[in-house]
């Protein structure tokens, strides 16, 4: 019997899809760049079993926005990308700056944007995310 594999693993989050059952990673790059959604938006302590696992963003939604806050955040993504995803190269993580915000709800928000290396394939990408 032979194995035919359609994708890599189910898309994050769970959607019905009509070939596949569930919508599914095709690529490395879509893989990857899941992977490293969910260690930024982890916290640690909540993943079973490895509980230095995670970025965890969410912790700096109401800390000052300062250049040493986007410090802070730009190590851990390196520290816990170089744990749990060493294949990658991170070469910056830039925080949206909140000036001339004109919805004060904005303020509440940390948008990101991962720019990263995966080595091996030597494929550039870029990660965006918004928490809020």
């Amino acid at each position: 019997m032979e194995l035919i594999m359609k994708g890599f693993s189910p898309q994050l989050p769970l959607t019905i899809d009509p070939i596949d059952g569930y919508a599914l990673t095709k690529t490395y790059k879509e893989v990857v760049s899941q992977n490293l959604k969910n260690l930024v938006l982890t916290s640690p302590g909540e993943r079973m079993m490895i509980p230095g696992f995670g970025v965890g963003i969410r912790n700096f939604l109401f800390e000052q926005n300062t250049a040493i806050t986007h410090q802070e955040i730009l190590s851990r993504i390196q520290r816990q990308a170089a744990r749990y995803m060493p294949f990658l190269r991170i070469h910056a993580a830039i925080i949206s700056p909140y000036e001339g915000v004109e919805d004060i709800s904005d303020l509440n928000e940390i948008k990101i944007e991962i720019r990263y290396t995966i080595k091996p394939l030597s494929i550039q990408d870029v990660l965006k995310i918004s928490v809020g």
